[in-house]
């Protein structure tokens, strides 16, 4: 008799580990999560670690938000046997930084450490995350909360090898590999990874399906935890996991 997935929680941009108390309607499941190493400045890299984190698993489903759904995709695609599902919120499978502003900002950030990364680099980043709808959540959340958070849990270091790993990463043509039920949990206002990208993974994973969270935006697993975790459970009973 085949056991019950564990939830396996990859965590966002920040590398914190997840806050799993918060995921209500999941509490009833086996779930586990990491924190993402500071020195890993390649998606593949990435994936061996998490690959390496759940060999001691006979089923498990990741779960990525973010920057943890491009990692997730990283691993689907190399069909692992124990892999069941995949959840990816506010995902991506190519980078989406796509603002000349931006790239700049990028290209600019490694070589100012220290208060230009925590005045200027996270305030501005914290500006790409937030939407019309934050204030309005479970938690309610804020640019300021953002920062504050990055601040707390991203080194300098650790921001420039994550920025790094996405600059040339596009997975596209990889999404077909992912044999596994995949559900695509989006917010409503993502102005950080944009429109396209959920079109991207919704048409490139066979049988994947997707949920947009009405009045969210891309820090809804921190806003809305309660009604995010509600639709991840909804979605393992709908497949049978």
């Amino acid at each position: 008799m085949r056991t019950e997935p564990t939830l396996v929680m990859i965590p966002c941009f920040a590398g914190a580990p997840w806050q799993l108390n918060q995921l209500t309607h999941l509490q009833h499941r086996p779930m586990r999560t990491l924190r993402l190493p500071d020195d890993v400045c390649e998606l593949e890299a990435l994936a061996n670690v998490i690959t390496d984190q759940v060999k001691d698993l006979e089923n498990y489903v990741l779960v990525g938000d973010s920057y943890g759904a491009v990692s997730s995709i990283a691993v689907g695609a190399r069909q692992p046997k124990g892999l069941r599902g995949l959840v990816l919120s506010g995902g991506f499978a190519r980078s989406p930084i796509t603002s000349p502003w931006l790239k700049t900002l990028a290209a600019l950030a490694p070589f100012f450490p220290g208060p230009f990364y925590r005045q200027m680099t996270l305030r501005i980043h914290a500006a790409q995350l937030a939407s019309a709808f934050d204030r309005e959540g479970e938690i309610p959340w804020s640019t300021d909360k953002s920062r504050a958070f990055f601040i707390k849990e991203t080194s300098h270091k650790a921001y420039i090898n994550r920025m790094r790993s996405i600059e040339k990463t596009d997975y596209t043509a990889l999404l077909k590999k992912i044999d596994v039920p995949t559900l695509i949990l989006t917010p409503e206002e993502d102005k950080l990874i944009g429109k396209d990208a959920a079109g991207v993974l919704l048409n490139g994973i066979k049988g994947s399906q997707e949920v947009i969270l009405l009045r969210t935006g891309h820090m809804f697993r921190f806003s809305h935890p309660g009604a995010y975790s509600l639709e991840i459970k909804r979605f393992l009973e709908r497949v049978s996991l």
